[in-house]
């Protein structure tokens, strides 16, 4: 739905006591089919209301999402997904109730309430309950589930203030809701519980050992394979496609020695600079200092022992690049555990296989 520049509104709300008139009018909006951007805990989400074909459908077109990459149907309580899915596998009480409300999507069998537009034509839909006030109450005030990806252009680093949703997305939506900086900095953990065995389609927000503590063994699909693809369609969010990329090229340089990934950095950054290209550099805290006086444009993400922080500026950092204006980027990788498997995960999707291992 294309819409004058001037005419996305942008409202701002205390991000623990909403302002009621506010959400009233923007659930007013998605009961109408208009798209709403509002904060949750780990980015912005771009909302519509799941029911309406139409609405969805104009997510994919203010995004430039392909169509075969399902959406997060998003409600405010395990409740209210009774009428919507098929089968409630025992193990979606004990999940729901430890980690619901929170940055958990659970990918479950569905029934036909949803359009095939939210389900990427699968016979699964994958669901959560937020836990950010302002996106509780805005669903609470829809009275309807709400799909809602990323609020951003498709492929780009994901929003985590309301600038980054203006930036992308100024003129396509109704509405941004401006409940300050997103807390957690990547999207929520995708977990397939819609077959025999549970499978973490993506990492995010909850651990693989949390989820074991209350699953036992829990797996970790390959990025795209049999496993995670039903055919050539995605079974979740941010697995087929190059995801999260600034607009320069990333090269990724992964390693578990973090002082020779650093090193083989350096080493290519100055070669790419003897060539005259403008380089980037996204390190951490740890070797930043590597990096002084050498000319590079250099964004540090956080701590590399403290995957937290860089979760938390990632997305920005990474959009830090833009207004640099450099050529292209060099990153270093962060051990894949944990929350660094999140992090590692979003900045193997930036590259786009441009990975070097050291």
């Amino acid at each position: 739905m294309e819409r004058a520049a001037n005419k996305t509104r942008h409202l701002v709300v205390e991000p623990g006591q909403p302002n009621a008139a506010i959400i009233q009018e923007a659930g007013a909006l998605l009961r109408k089919g208009e798209l709403v951007a509002f904060p949750t805990e780990t980015v912005y989400g771009l909302g519509a209301n799941a029911l309406n074909a139409h609405a969805v459908a104009s997510i994919f077109a203010a995004k430039g999402r392909p169509a075969d990459n399902p959406l997060i149907v998003h409600t405010d309580s395990p409740k209210s997904l009774e009428r919507y899915i098929d089968q409630f596998p025992p193990v979606l009480a004990q999940l729901a109730a430890r980690f619901w409300p929170g940055p958990l999507t659970l990918v479950l069998r569905c029934s036909h309430a949803f359009p095939p537009v939210v389900t990427g034509g699968l016979d699964t839909v994958a669901v959560r309950v937020p836990a950010h006030p302002v996106a509780l109450a805005l669903i609470r005030a829809a009275g309807v589930p709400v799909a809602a990806p990323s609020a951003n252009v498709s492929g780009r680093p994901s929003p985590t203030i309301a600038a980054h949703v203006l930036d992308d997305l100024s003129g396509k939506i109704a509405l941004v809701l401006d409940g300050g900086p997103a807390g957690l900095g990547v999207e929520s953990t995708v977990l397939d519980i819609s077959g025999d065995r549970p499978v973490i389609l993506r990492p995010g927000g909850i651990i693989q050992r949390d989820l074991e503590a209350v699953l036992g063994e829990v797996k970790i699909a390959p990025e795209v394979d049999d496993v995670a693809l039903a055919g050539d369609r995605p079974r979740s969010p941010g697995m087929k496609y190059t995801h999260y990329a600034p607009r320069a090229p990333l090269v990724l340089f992964e390693g578990y020695d973090p002082g020779r990934v650093a090193a083989g950095v350096l080493n290519e950054a100055m070669r790419m600079a003897a060539d005259g290209r403008k380089v980037g550099i996204f390190t951490y805290c740890e070797t930043a200092s590597l990096y002084d006086g050498q000319g590079y444009s250099v964004v540090v993400a956080g701590k590399r022992s403290d995957p937290r922080t860089v979760a938390a500026s990632l997305y920005a950092s990474l959009r830090r690049f833009d207004h640099l204006g450099v050529e292209v980027i060099l990153a270093e990788g962060i051990t894949p555990d944990g929350l660094g498997m999140a992090v590692e995960n979003r900045l193997r999707r930036a590259a786009g296989g441009h990975v070097v291992t050291i």
